[in-house]
């Protein structure tokens, strides 16, 4: 992926040594210390980018943030890679996607990755509003916080493993959103989708889980396992992992028996939580 999505950088300043990865949703974040506790603490910001950011800073004085977005906040789109220089690329890939997406060209703000294995025909645009993201940035320099990247969910589950050489699917779930799977190998994204039809997995009872639903996420695991292997040329995911609430233990052992790989319950007492936690992870492996 290009340095710029995992720093999107305002401004550049002596930096505090005091980090927070901070998880935003539409109209709350989870703010997460980098200690070896990972201490975490919600706030309710309805849009009070000010009110939000005053809050941190008397929580934890001055301090840099590493954001991750919720998925309501941007959106991923797949498109045919420019043949222009790198220099001309955001530009390029700027008329590419402005009749794909409902905000107005001069509101957008843009970057983009791509997936260590794909077509190089392919690549990832990441797309926000850039109206948010200045209020943000504005509101945060205010209270002497600096923002020194901005992230996705998509990409943190990357950082839930130290570097090695064996694929994990990861099934990830926020609360009130679809589920979305990921492949990470060695600290990386190597796919993606976003699966519909699991919104409330938190919530479904032992009746469901046995009824339908751990059947049928069993074959979109399916789907996106056989996608790696076949059409990415990968060898089989090593394990499936759960980043969800919920009922997780049975739902563990349901989809455990659709698949030799064994199915692993991913430590989390509250999800966004999880996705702060995960972006002090990621400004810390920046750090180093």
């Amino acid at each position: 992926m290009t340095a710029a999505l995992k720093r999107w950088q305002f401004w550049r300043a002596k930096r505090p040594e005091q980090q927070l990865g901070l998880f935003v949703s539409a109209n709350a974040a989870w703010a997460c210390k980098a200690t070896a506790e990972h201490d975490v603490r919600f706030y309710s910001h309805q849009g009070d980018w000010s009110a939000l950011f005053s809050e941190l800073a008397t929580n934890y004085g001055a301090a840099t943030l590493q954001l991750v977005l919720a998925a309501g906040r941007y959106q991923v789109l797949t498109v045919d890679r420019p043949n222009v220089p790198e220099d001309e690329m955001q530009q390029a890939l700027l008329w590419s996607v402005k009749d794909m997406v409902q905000t107005p060209v001069t509101d957008i703000h843009l970057d983009y990755f791509e997936f260590p294995s794909a077509s190089a025909s392919k690549i990832q645009v990441v797309i926000t509003d850039r109206r948010e993201l200045s209020k943000m940035a504005l509101a945060a320099q205010a209270q002497g916080l600096e923002i020194v990247g901005i992230s996705i969910e998509e990409l943190m589950p990357a950082n839930l493993f130290e570097a090695d050489n064996q694929a994990r699917l990861v099934v990830s779930h926020v609360p009130g959103e679809d589920v979305f799977l990921t492949v990470v190998k060695n600290r990386e994204l190597w796919m993606f989708r976003r699966v519909r039809g699991f919104s409330a997995l938190d919530s479904y009872t032992e009746d469901d889980l046995r009824g339908r639903i751990a059947d049928s996420l069993s074959l979109e695991l399916q789907r996106s396992m056989d996608f790696f292997e076949s059409q990415m040329r990968q060898a089989p995911v090593n394990s499936i992992e759960l980043l969800c609430s919920g009922e997780r233990q049975l739902l563990g052992k349901l989809v455990s028996a659709n698949f030799n790989q064994p199915v692993n319950l991913v430590e989390a007492a509250d999800i966004c939580a999880k996705f702060a936690e995960l972006g002090c992870l990621e400004l810390s492996r920046e750090e180093a």
